[in-house]
């Protein structure tokens, strides 16, 4: 049963009126009125989302979460970085040391996400209708008439068609990275954000005071013009490199709704390395490293140089080898149906009237750009992951997400450390900025739109890593690529799910 938002927070009221509660929550500081609570959907309910929805955004008080949405009602097979590193994330946020003992690894689907917010609810005080859930995103939003939004974290395959089906309904689509999966589906995003009444935003979006520091100097001169950004991790923390499809067909576990999980994917036969964690390997459902980490940090140098969609990219993948049935050995295969081993991309960035053109690099399985002398000369060398943006008079060294930054070598940044003042700046904090672009009506800084050349870029890439050690130029305008029609070839599904390409148009 769906129950309208006038109805709901009539409930609410009549909750606080009758129950013995504390003052935080009828009154005084930090009390919420019923009728400032935004009301929100969980869509993914799987570890990412339990980190940043179940155990974190669960706790705002302006936030009312009234549905969650996963194709997988319950299980404990779920991949994760650590064998109960989300278990002792529930344990700590309701206070219950027993929370799924006994369970054999990470536990999560949509009605372990319902037990879990409401347990909180409960725990807190907080009245509530109870929460709804369901198995299918599209349900929810034709059920939920009152929604004012949705947080999105899901396979990077379903990211697309969820955004897009809720801004066409005028419901705010607050998103994991990426935007969407393939070009087409950025794009069709990009279009349904900028129609709708409700405002767009994506996670990796970020406000840290390291970013405004690093916008000052660079503004300063610093290094003098940027003309290079370096970008690298030491992952995949999840396999690829894989040259097939697995030939195995276990049973789909009881519960899962595998047909629904591929979303606009045709049909394969249910697989576990597919699912979950691991699915940011497969071309099908993932995006790579680039996809999973890059929206994070090359933001950050996209914003301070105003950087536009690249106007070609070329990628260089790892390779692999094999003896075939003939007792051949042979090697340069590519994987046409998962991301490489290791990569490097490279995009060239149109100039301005205020600067030349800039070049990005990425850079992951373990790859990083050539030390520099001034790191050498210091007696360093990159750590696992990291950010150098090149100058024509100097460098600067970040952390991975383009913090901590410093002057190479020392000696230079100890000579120009507080040379320049950081001006004052909008403090307002990531999840706070969504927040109040729901509340008032308005437009995100991190919203899709805001995003969109590094939305483009990341397509780019993942289209470039499958046409190999060439460069492809991109025609922004016509949204192709002039010079490779096996390029424009990737530039959406190459197939889909029956009744999937009219939701994404």
């Amino acid at each position: 049963m769906t129950i309208p938002r006038r109805e709901f927070l009539s409930r609410l009221a009549t909750a606080s009126a009758v129950t013995i509660v504390p003052r935080r929550v009828l009154g005084g500081r930090g009390y919420i009125a019923p009728s400032d609570m935004l009301l929100i959907a969980q869509v993914g309910c799987g570890t990412q989302s339990f980190r940043q929805v179940s155990t974190n955004l669960a706790r705002r008080p302006d936030l009312q979460f009234v549905a969650v949405v996963d194709p997988n009602r319950s299980s404990d097979d779920y991949v994760d970085w650590s064998p109960f590193g989300v278990r002792a994330t529930v344990r700590r946020f309701l206070g219950d040391p027993t929370w799924c003992e006994g369970d054999r690894a990470t536990r999560c689907g949509r009605e372990v996400a319902k037990s879990v917010m409401e347990t909180w609810y409960r725990k807190e005080n907080r009245p509530a209708a109870g929460i709804r859930a369901y198995e299918d995103f599209r349900e929810m939003l034709d059920r939920e008439t009152d929604l004012q939004g949705i947080v999105n974290i899901t396979p990077d395959h379903q990211h697309g068609p969820i955004n897009i089906a809720a801004l066409r309904r005028n419901v705010a689509a607050i998103s994991h990275k990426p935007v969407a999966a393939t070009m087409h589906e950025v794009q069709r995003t990009l279009a349904a954000a900028r129609e709708s009444r409700a405002p767009s935003h994506l996670l990796a979006y970020s406000n840290r005071p390291d970013r405004h520091t690093l916008a000052a100097w660079i503004a300063a001169g610093a290094i003098g013009t940027v003309r290079e950004v370096h970008n690298w991790t030491d992952r995949p923390f999840w396999p690829q490199g894989m040259q097939g499809y697995p030939v195995d067909t276990p049973p789909v576990p009881d519960g899962f709704n595998w047909a629904l999980w591929q979303g606009a994917e045709p049909d394969r036969p249910y697989n576990p390395a597919y699912t979950f964690s691991v699915y940011r390997g497969w071309y099908a459902y993932g995006t790579g490293c680039l996809g999973d980490m890059g929206h994070y940090s090359l933001w950050q140098p996209y914003r301070i140089l105003e950087l536009a969609v690249p106007e070609w990219v070329e990628a260089r993948p790892s390779n692999d080898a094999s003896v075939g049935a003939n007792r051949v050995s042979g090697g340069g295969e590519v994987s046409q149906v998962a991301f490489p081993k290791a990569s490097s991309v490279r995009w060239r960035h149109p100039a301005t009237t205020r600067r030349p053109s800039v070049d990005t690099f990425w850079y992951d399985g373990g790859m990083k750009p050539p030390t520099p002398d001034a790191l050498i000369e210091d007696g360093e060398d990159f750590a696992a992951e990291g950010m150098l943006i090149v100058g024509d008079a100097g460098a600067i060294l970040c952390d991975f997400r383009a913090n901590a930054p410093r002057l190479i070598p020392k000696k230079r940044h100890q000579a120009f450390e507080g040379s320049v003042p950081v001006p004052s700046f909008d403090a307002t904090s990531a999840d706070d900025e969504w927040v109040g672009a729901i509340k008032r009506g308005g437009k995100s800084k991190g919203s899709f739109e805001a995003v969109e050349p590094l939305a483009q870029a990341v397509a780019m890439a993942g289209i470039a890593l499958r046409v190999p050690y060439k460069r492809l130029s991109w025609d922004a305008g016509a949204a192709r690529f002039t010079n490779s029609e096996e390029a424009n070839r990737l530039l959406r599904r190459p197939a889909w799910r029956q009744g999937w390409d009219t939701l994404v148009g």
